[in-house]
């Protein structure tokens, strides 16, 4: 399985260096010197991961073969992609990576179905999970333990404890709001970020 790892950015100084923004977990394993990574455009890459430093809070990489700036910033907006093994599990038992994520189904304690999780948004504060509701509404579910009491892989389902008006008043809301306005229910757009199918993280 390929996932989306990194964003390349700017240029960073003369030498060949760039920013990239991190979209994984584990950027001390995805995006460690000698990783040979795919690349969105393909025909950018594959890119090797020469060597890699944190400068004032962004992960600078070289790449093998890039040696000054105009060659990095000709790197600019490019995707950079893993090869995931769709089996493999994060170390730490109570994390886990967007895409065995996506499509669980979510339930409140008693079984009560909620919906299905279309998307995974990495937020600076949060993660959340986009939760498209049968009747075609979203909500979004912060991703804590205190309302994500559990996630079973293997049961491919979520259960969630939600505080009041989480779920119902969003759904009324937006129910409301599409009957009231049919414009807006005709221009409905998919749910923003851009996690969903990334390794964003993870």
């Amino acid at each position: 399985m390929q996932l989306v790892v990194a964003r390349i950015g700017r240029a960073h100084g003369i030498k060949g260096e760039v920013t990239v923004e991190v979209r994984t977990d584990e950027p001390e394993l995805r995006l460690a010197p000698g990783a040979v990574l795919a690349t969105d455009p393909a025909s950018a890459g594959p890119l090797t991961i020469e060597s890699g430093r944190v400068h004032s809070g962004r992960l600078l990489l070289r790449f093998a073969g890039v040696r000054d700036r105009n060659a990095a910033e000709a790197l600019r907006n490019i995707l950079l992609i893993a090869d995931v093994d769709p089996e493999e599990r994060p170390e730490e038992p109570d994390e886990y990576y967007d895409h065995q994520l996506i499509d669980l189904d979510v339930v409140l304690a008693d079984g009560t179905e909620v919906g299905r999780i279309t998307e995974v948004s990495h937020l600076p504060y949060q993660d959340l999970f986009v939760v498209e509701r049968p009747d075609g509404s979203e909500v979004l579910i912060p991703f804590v333990g205190e309302i994500v009491t559990e996630v079973d892989l293997d049961a491919q389902k979520a259960v969630i404890v939600p505080p009041p008006g989480l779920i119902d008043d969003r759904a009324v809301i937006a129910s409301t709001r599409a009957e009231g306005d049919d414009t807006a229910g005709a221009q409905g757009s998919e749910a923003g970020g851009e996690a969903a199918g990334n390794e964003e993280g993870r």
